[in-house]
């Protein structure tokens, strides 16, 4: 009798996290408050509601919207925009991703996004920029999308657009957000301060970024993340 050949199987994706870690008081965009943290029920006091030995903690969270890592919706800009729960799950789960990385000045244009396919695809720009997330240096020079980037983007068919650093838009003090303008206007979804681009290959990863599906809301902290094969 042959002895039957062992066959060891594939392994599975890697999990990459794409997002920062909230905590209380820390600093997203600079100006905006942190988030607070507080007991509603300690443990101590649940232990007066359970058996003995058996306790729990609730919890409250007070979170600007736009803290961490979080997903814009069209209604974080328009009024009559789809909000966080009329965009379907298709919008930001189980996307092919593309990892355009730039390294050549502040603003990503059409240059660098034109050399890969990016047609119904998640892009990630990598700018390296979230080296300097909590620091004072997060909000100064930071890299972003250039306004023909986005236009040309849009005109491609991506599905949505994230970038590692302060601002898909470049802050000025005029205020403009032409980035955010163009792909919310298209229903194409933005992710912002996004971490570990760099454990990320070209293309091939498959991007996992649902937000909690609230009505009349328009950004909200994310568990972004990577599936690697």
């Amino acid at each position: 009798m042959h002895n039957a050949r062992m066959i060891e199987p594939a392994p599975g994706p890697r999990l990459v996290e794409l997002n920062h870690v909230i905590e209380a008081g820390m600093t997203t965009y600079p100006g905006l408050p942190g988030p607070e943290i507080a007991p509603y029920l300690s443990r101590e006091d649940s232990r007066g509601h359970y058996a003995p030995g058996t306790e729990f903690t609730i919890d409250w969270l007070h979170i600007l919207s736009n803290s961490g890592t979080y997903v814009d919706s069209p209604f974080h800009r328009y009024a009559g925009g789809a909000d966080l729960a009329d965009l379907p799950l298709s919008s930001f789960a189980n996307l092919p991703i593309v990892v355009v990385t730039s390294r050549t000045g502040r603003g990503v244009g059409v240059d660098a996004l034109r050399q890969v396919d990016v047609r119904g695809k998640a892009v990630l720009l990598h700018t390296g920029w979230d080296r300097h997330f909590g620091t004072p240096a997060y909000g100064v020079d930071a890299p972003f999308l250039t306004e023909a980037g986005a236009e040309y983007l849009v005109e491609s068919g991506v599905k949505l657009v994230g970038i590692d650093s302060l601002n898909i838009d470049e802050v000025t003090p005029f205020g403009a957000r032409p980035c955010h303008s163009r792909l919310l206007a298209a229903h194409i979804p933005i992710i912002e301060h996004l971490t570990g681009l760099d454990q990320l290959p070209a293309t091939g990863a498959r991007l996992h970024a649902a937000p909690l599906r609230i009505r009349d809301f328009g950004t909200i902290a994310v568990r972004a993340y990577a599936l690697v094969p």
